[in-house]
């Protein structure tokens, strides 16, 4: 595979540090790393969840009806499982920095061509390069971190990288609403475009390659911990990945997971506004605070699997994925009361965000060789949007075969049980998967 002149790892440095000066410099250029790699991949969610707000006004404006928003999400879904898995393999063999910021440039460039489409096919189309295109961010970010952070400092890593979920989920929901209710649905496609334009640019100048490129030390030698990596190459690495049962369960069950995901992040802000009658602010409010309580979760999670359980992720997702199923029940079954339901939100986004982070990508990360960080990664989450997908047409189709003509004029969706189901179930089978996963340990 030729890789273009610009996207070529710097070459290795030699050693021009010692003692504490060397030390300092690592110290402080990896939480620059972590910091920048956090906040740009949360601007990858705005130019992505747009269309998860701007579903009712489009619907009320005769656009597009249910079932084509479901399709037009799909797309994105399944162009991104694609972008995922490849972009994955790539990124192992690129220069991570300029390949993510090339990512979220052509992303941004989308938005602000969908913002002035009106056609069904093309929106199709655009959503289709988006999504593949959005597969960069993640793959090329865990990337990064394997190069920054070591095994045992990894679970943290990961779960303060992971806040970038709900961060650019939670900035979504609640600055393009606005934006939206203010200046209409063609400026929520606008303005997270020329945000993100702007990051991409910002990341192309701050981002850093790996260690070794300047002149430090590869970071398990660096903080004296043993690792043993049989793989002969880059190529053998991605192979093995293939072939990890293990890798493949986690996969499945990040699957599932996503079902759940996808469906309260695709359809959430519709159903509040559909069966609980809320507004769109208020909507758009309420799963803002359940995306932002993931800030926590992600943290935590990585905090007790690496602190409390010594690194192995199977307990940790065990106790976080019953107390996931039990909210969503709430959510959908407890009491009609805005109190409870908030509750049930704010726990249910928290015990979600830590799950996420272990089987979308942590687990898959801790026993994969590090030469194939991304490939572990880009799998995860090949597998894991394909199922995310699924859910998207099969929502959109059912909700649209129970959506009614009112005399106004508006669209009403009768019925939300089929939908519902689906999450629940989704939720529940992969706690059951993810439990086979008990006794696999992370790679020294």
């Amino acid at each position: 595979m030729r890789i273009p002149a610009f996207l070529e790892p710097l070459p290795d440095a030699a050693l021009r540090l010692e003692g504490a000066a060397r030390d300092a410099l690592y110290r402080g250029t990896r939480t620059r790393v972590l910091t920048a790699l956090t906040l740009i991949y949360a601007f990858f969610y705005t130019t992505r969840s747009v269309l998860d707000v701007v579903k009712k006004p489009l619907i009320d404006a005769g656009i597009y009806d249910a079932d084509q928003l479901g399709t037009i999400g799909t797309c994105l879904l399944v162009a991104y499982a694609i972008g995922k898995l490849l972009n994955g393999a790539i990124a192992d063999r690129v220069r991570v920095s300029r390949f993510l910021a090339l990512g979220l440039a052509v992303s941004a460039m989308l938005n602000i061509l969908m913002g002035l489409n009106t056609l069904f096919a093309v929106a199709c189309a655009l959503w289709v390069v988006n999504g593949y295109s959005q597969g960069v961010g993640a793959a090329a970010s865990v990337r990064s971190l394997t190069q920054w952070f070591s095994g045992r400092e990894r679970g943290r890593a990961y779960g303060t990288w992971s806040v970038a979920h709900s961060l650019g989920e939670g900035t979504t929901l609640v600055a393009v609403a606005a934006v939206v209710g203010h200046f209409g649905w063609r400026a929520g496609f606008f303005a997270p475009g020329v945000a993100c334009l702007i990051v991409a640019t910002a990341a192309w100048l701050v981002l850093r390659d790996r260690p070794e490129a300047y002149g430090l030390p590869e970071v398990h030698d660096w903080k004296g911990e043993p690792h043993t990596d049989t793989a002969t190459s880059t190529r053998a690495a991605q192979i093995a990945v293939l072939r990890s049962p293990a890798i493949w369960v986690c996969a499945l069950a990040s699957a599932l997971m996503f079902v759940t995901r996808y469906g309260v992040k695709s359809w959430g802000v519709l159903y509040l506004q559909e069966a609980r009658g809320y507004s769109l602010p208020s909507a758009t409010a309420s799963l803002a605070i359940n995306t932002l309580s993931g800030l926590f979760g992600s943290v935590a999670y990585g905090f007790v699997s690496d602190l409390w359980f010594k690194g192995r992720r199977p307990p940790a997702t065990l106790v976080f994925g019953i107390v996931e199923v039990a909210a969503l029940v709430v959510m959908f079954f407890g009491p009609r009361n805005g109190v409870v339901l908030t509750a049930a939100l704010v726990v249910y986004g928290f015990a979600l965000s830590g799950i996420l982070a272990v089987l979308g990508g942590l687990l898959a990360v801790d026993v994969a060789s590090k030469r194939a960080a991304g490939m572990a990664m880009g799998f995860i989450g090949f597998i894991s949007y394909l199922g995310a997908a699924a859910q998207e047409k099969l929502s959109g189709m059912f909700l649209n075969a129970h959506t009614v003509l009112r005399p106004d004029g508006t669209r009403h969706i009768q019925d939300w049980s089929g939908p519902i189901a689906l999450w629940i179930g989704g939720s529940v089978t992969s706690v059951l998967l993810a439990s086979t996963l008990w006794r696999v340990k992370p790679r020294e």
